[in-house]
């Protein structure tokens, strides 16, 4: 993870915030590599033979806890996830990608 604050970050919209999305990051494809000291029982194979990270059938990541809405490995996340920068151009493009595949008002 990058030490550099998020506001100072080159491409970062310090405007983005967590606290104002659907978490869909949480509803990527997140590939968990071999040194990820992930809970083997959050992971599956893919398709292709990948280990990623489990979704649910609501299609949300199998970590992220439900009720308070973060990540209840957060300390044992995927590097992938460590290196998730929150208001960056793929948070942003990603956010808009959703918003227009289900039609939701814009999110900051």
């Amino acid at each position: 993870m990058s030490m550099i604050p998020l506001f100072l970050q080159e491409g970062v919209d310090p405007a983005v915030s967590c606290s104002a999305c659907d978490a869909v990051c949480c509803r990527l494809t997140v590939v968990v590599m071999p040194e990820d000291e992930v809970p083997r029982h959050l992971v599956e194979r893919n398709d292709h033979g990948v280990e990623v990270m489990a979704h649910g059938e609501d299609g949300w990541c199998v970590a992220i806890d439900p009720l308070r809405m973060c990540c209840s490995i957060y300390d044992q996340r995927p590097g992938i996830c460590r290196k998730f920068a929150m208001g960056s151009e793929y948070c942003r493009d990603e956010r808009e990608i959703y918003r227009t595949r289900y039609d939701t008002p814009a999110i900051p």
